[in-house]
């Protein structure tokens, strides 16, 4: 009989990094279900013959008909990838409370919800992986990110959390904290902070997502991947 193909959602999949990781899990064989906002996440969808489905990772009910349609297309989750755009920038002391509340449902609140409908899934099927596209600067705070900073430190505390609860049940979370990649334009000041002289590439990302979901990583869990060139400088 013929081992099952294994099932991915991945949030935000229609360009950038989070196409990246589509288009990288596509080639291991797995099936996907994407989500984004824009047409884009149809498009990349229809590339790879996954299912695309257009909503926001802000909305409970858009996150809910996902696992519901991936369900029903795959009938199995073994992975999701939880990727999100950027959340609102500003002075620390001028982003206003409406702006922290949608980083919050951005950053946090859309893996927590998908979390407890898919978990019972995984739970089901006997294990399944995790992985959060975080920020380097969730342990190094930037004053341009103060939302997406503080924020991703508490994604970081809510992985770690999850990992323990979920490791005995064989479902495995990480999060992979990227940093300045070429799915952005930067400036030379930018390059010159990264000791190996480069941006990184949304496909070295999608690499380092991919081992986190394999099995070649099968003893890590609530682990924080840097995936920046050196540019961190905590031991």
């Amino acid at each position: 009989m013929a081992q099952e193909k294994k099932v991915a959602i991945v949030t935000a999949g229609g360009g950038g990094i989070g196409r990246a990781i589509v288009l990288e899990l596509h080639d291991r064989g797995y099936d996907l279900a994407l989500m984004s906002r824009s047409e884009m996440c149809e498009k990349t969808a229809a590339e790879v013959g996954g299912l695309g489905i257009r909503g926001s990772v802000t909305e409970a009910q858009d996150l809910s008909r996902l696992v519901e349609a991936t369900m029903a297309r795959f009938g199995r989750i073994d992975s999701v990838v939880c990727h999100t755009a950027h959340p609102p920038k500003g002075g620390l002391l001028d982003i206003e409370d409406e702006a922290w509340h949608s980083g919050l449902d951005m950053l946090i609140l859309n893996v927590v919800r998908l979390a407890r409908k898919i978990t019972p899934i995984m739970e089901a099927q006997g294990g399944g992986t995790w992985v959060n596209i975080s920020t380097f600067a969730a342990f190094e705070p930037e004053q341009a990110l103060p939302v997406s900073c503080t924020l991703r430190a508490g994604l970081s505390a809510f992985a770690k959390l999850y990992a323990d609860r979920y490791a005995g049940l064989n479902i495995r979370m990480n999060n992979v904290l990227p940093g300045f990649i070429d799915s952005l334009t930067h400036s030379d000041t930018v390059l010159s902070r990264i000791p190996m002289g480069r941006i990184g590439t949304v496909d070295e990302i999608a690499k380092t997502t991919a081992f986190l979901l394999s099995g070649d990583s099968g003893y890590m869990t609530g682990q924080n991947l840097i995936v920046d060139g050196g540019l961190t400088r905590h031991l």
